[in-house]
C-alpha cells in the first residue's frame, strides 16, 4: 500500500513537471506569434530559439495550444461528489482556538471536527485517505489568537498555508444572524492572476455545489493580497434584500503552496512561496495582477 502511494505520487509529480514545461513552450510560441502578427520585434529572450519555434508554429492547431492542468487530477470529482472535510487544531489548543475550530466546522458542509490529542500528522493523513476525505484543515494560534490556517488537499496535495489576521468570532459580532446549514453561494473578487485563480480553486472546491434557492453567501474579497472572508445570509423583505452577517470573519494572507500533503511538507517542493524581504515584492500584487 505504501509503495503504491509512493508510485502514484511520483507519477503525479512527473505529470506536473511535464505540464509546466508545456506551458512555458506554449507561452513562448504565443509571444512569437503575437509579435509576427503585429509586425513587432521579437522579445530579446526569445530570439535565440525563435526560428525553431516559428517552424513548429506552422503545424500547430488550436488543440495543441491547450495545456492540460494537473488540477484535472486533483479535483477530478469536483461537482460530482461532495467534498469531505476534517478540521483539527494544533496540539494543546486554547479554549478560543477550540471555539474557532467549531465555527470553521459549521462553515463547511460535510465537515467533521477532530480533537488533535497526541496523534501524529502522518497517522491523521493516512486515516483521512483511507476514509476518502478530500481536504484536511489545520488551524494554529499564538497566545490564544487564531493566526494560521493550513488547507491540505488529499490524497496528494497541494497544501496551502495562510496567515490569519483580524479574526472575529461569531459571538463577538453584534446582532449575529442564525447559522444556516444550506450549501453556500461563493463570491470571489479580484483573484485575477494565475496564482489568484489557483488559490480560488483551492478555496472553491472546499464547498459543494449549492442549490439556486440557497440564502447563504460566502465572500472571498482580495485587496492588496489580503483575502477578506465574510459570511452572510439574506432574505427579501418588501422587494428589498436584507443581509445579516453570520460570522466568523477574518483576513487571509497566502504565504506558501506546497506540492504535497502536510505530513511530507519538508520533503515536498514549493509551488509558490512569498518572499517578503525582496525589494520588488512591496510593489507587486500576486493575486490580482494579470501578468503574474
Amino acid at each position: 500500500m505504501i509503495r503504491r502511494q509512493q508510485r502514484i505520487r511520483r507519477e503525479y509529480l512527473y505529470r506536473k513537471a511535464l505540464e509546466e514545461q508545456k506551458r512555458v513552450v506554449t507561452e513562448r510560441k504565443q509571444q512569437i506569434k503575437r509579435s509576427l502578427d503585429e509586425n513587432k520585434e521579437i522579445p530579446t529572450d526569445l530570439k535565440k530559439g525563435a526560428l525553431q519555434l516559428q517552424s513548429v508554429l506552422e503545424w500547430d492547431d488550436e488543440a495543441s495550444e491547450l495545456v492540460t492542468s494537473h488540477e484535472d487530477d486533483e479535483y477530478r470529482w469536483a461537482g460530482v461528489e461532495d467534498p469531505k472535510i476534517v478540521v483539527t487544531t494544533s496540539r494543546d489548543p486554547s479554549s478560543r482556538l477550540k471555539m474557532f475550530a467549531k465555527e470553521l466546522k459549521l462553515l463547511f458542509p460535510n465537515c467533521q471536527r477532530l480533537n488533535r490529542g497526541n496523534y501524529e500528522l502522518k497517522q491523521l493523513i493516512n486515516s483521512c485517505r483511507a476514509n476518502d476525505v478530500t481536504d484536511f484543515i489545520t488551524v494554529h494560534e499564538t497566545r490564544g489568537e487564531p493566526d494560521g490556517l493550513v488547507i491540505c488537499h488529499l490524497p496528494y496535495g497541494p497544501t496551502a498555508y495562510f496567515q490569519l489576521t483580524n479574526t472575529v468570532m461569531r459571538h463577538d459580532i453584534p446582532n449575529m444572524g442564525t447559522m444556516s446549514e444550506a450549501y453556500p453561494h461563493l463570491i470571489f473578487h479580484n483573484l485575477k492572476s494565475r496564482l489568484g485563480r489557483r488559490v480560488m480553486n483551492i478555496l472553491k472546491y472546499l464547498f459543494p455545489v449549492p442549490k439556486e434557492d440557497s440564502k447563504r453567501v460566502m465572500t472571498f474579497a482580495n485587496e492588496d493580497d489580503f483575502i477578506s472572508f465574510r459570511h452572510h445570509v439574506y432574505k427579501k423583505v418588501d422587494g428589498k434584500v436584507e443581509l445579516s452577517e453570520v460570522g466568523p470573519r477574518f483576513e487571509m494572507k497566502l504565504y506558501e503552496i506546497k506540492l504535497g500533503t502536510i505530513d511530507i511538507a519538508n520533503a515536498a517542493d514549493s509551488e509558490w512561496i512569498l518572499k517578503p524581504y525582496m525589494n520588488t515584492n512591496k510593489k507587486r500584487k500576486f493575486l490580482s495582477d494579470d501578468n503574474l
